[in-house]
C-alpha cells in the first residue's frame, strides 16, 4: 500500500506535470471505484488544474472549483503516460479503474490488482466532502507538529502503539509498512500501549516517526511512479523482511500474522529478544 512518502512523491510528480493543464477526458473502467455522482465525472472536462496536493494518503487534483481526489488503497497504483493509449476503455476484468487524459495527450491510468477492490475516486467541490479526508488527523511531517502535540494525542490512549500509528484519524498518512519501520527505529514493541510510554520512550518515538518519514520522503522524492514501489522495498529495514537478519542487532526479523495483514519486527531491537505471540497461528494450533 502506498503511504505518506510515496503519495507525497506522486502528488509532487503530478503537480510538476499537470499544473496549468486541462482535463480532456476521463473514462471509468471499474464503476465501483467512483464513489460520487454529483458533480459528474464529465464536469471536470475542460477544467484546468491549479495544483496537485496530498491529504494523508489521498491525492487531490484541484481545479479551483472542483477536485478529482483518489485513494490507491492496498493494491492500487498510478501509471503515467507522456501519451495516453488510444485504445478504448472497457469495463471488465482488467486492473484498469480510471483513465485520465489531459489537453497535451499526457495522462495516467489508475489500476488495482487483485480481487478485493478498494481503490476510490471522488469528484467533489470541497475536499472535506471526502469522508476519509474529513476525518484525517494531523500530518506527522508538518513543520509545526511538535513533541507536545504528539504527547497530547497519545495521552491516555490504552491502545497498542502499532494501531495508533496506523489510525488515519490520529496521524494522517502512516500505514502498516512505515509503522513497522518507525517502531523498529524507536526500539519499541508494537504491542506496547500508547498510554504506557514513559517520557524518554515518547520522545524517542516522536523522533523516530519524524526521521523515518523524512528519510522515506527523501528516497521517494523526484522518482517517477514506476520506480516508487521498488525504492520503498529497498529502504525497508524490517517491513517485508521476515526471516532476514536485522542489520542493527543481528537477530532474525519475525512477523505476526492477522486475518488480512501481517507486520514485521525485530525481537532483539524491540522486545528484549522475546518473540511476540502470533494470534492467528496460535488459534490454528489449538
Amino acid at each position: 500500500m502506498p503511504e505518506l512518502p510515496e503519495v507525497q512523491a506522486l502528488a509532487a510528480f503530478l503537480d510538476e506535470r499537470l499544473t496549468g493543464r486541462a482535463f480532456a477526458s476521463l473514462r471509468v473502467a471499474a464503476i465501483s471505484a467512483l464513489k460520487t455522482f454529483d458533480p459528474p465525472l464529465a464536469s471536470l472536462e475542460g477544467e484546468r488544474i491549479e495544483a496537485v496536493r496530498r491529504h494523508g494518503k489521498f491525492v487531490d487534483l484541484d481545479t479551483g472549483g472542483l477536485h478529482l481526489v483518489f485513494h490507491l488503497a492496498r493494491a492500487g497504483w498510478l501509471r503515467w503516460y507522456d501519451a495516453v493509449p488510444t485504445t478504448p476503455v472497457k469495463p471488465g476484468r482488467s486492473p484498469l479503474a480510471l483513465r485520465v487524459r489531459f489537453d497535451d495527450d499526457s495522462g495516467f491510468d489508475l489500476t488495482e490488482a487483485g480481487t478485493k477492490k478498494s481503490l476510490a475516486v471522488y469528484v467533489v467541490r470541497s475536499v472535506d466532502e471526502v469522508p476519509g479526508i474529513a476525518r484525517l488527523g494531523p500530518d506527522p511531517t508538518a513543520d509545526d507538529f511538535t513533541l507536545d502535540d504528539f504527547a497530547r494525542i497519545l495521552e491516555g490512549r490504552r491502545t497498542q502503539i502499532k494501531g495508533v500509528l496506523r489510525d488515519q484519524s490520529v496521524f494522517a498518512g502512516i500505514g502498516n509498512a512505515y509503522s513497522d519501520e518507525i517502531l523498529h527505529a524507536a526500539k519499541l514493541s508494537p504491542y506496547l500501549l500508547a498510554a504506557k510510554l514513559d517520557p524518554a520512550q515518547l520522545e524517542g518515538l516522536y523522533r523516530a516517526m519524524r526521521d523515518t518519514l523524512a528519510e522515506a520522503v527523501a528516497v521517494a522524492s523526484g522518482r517517477p511512479p514506476a520506480e516508487l514501489k521498488d525504492a520503498k522495498r529497498r529502504a525497508m529495514r524490517v517491513h517485508g523482511r521476515n526471516g532476514e537478519t536485522c542489520e542493527v542487532c543481528g537477530d532474525t526479523i519475525r512477523q505476526v500474522v492477522f486475518a488480512d495483514s501481517t507486520f514485521q519486527y525485530c525481537p532483539g531491537c524491540q522486545t528484549g529478544g522475546k518473540p511476540l505471540a502470533d494470534r492467528l497461528r496460535s488459534r490454528l494450533v489449538k
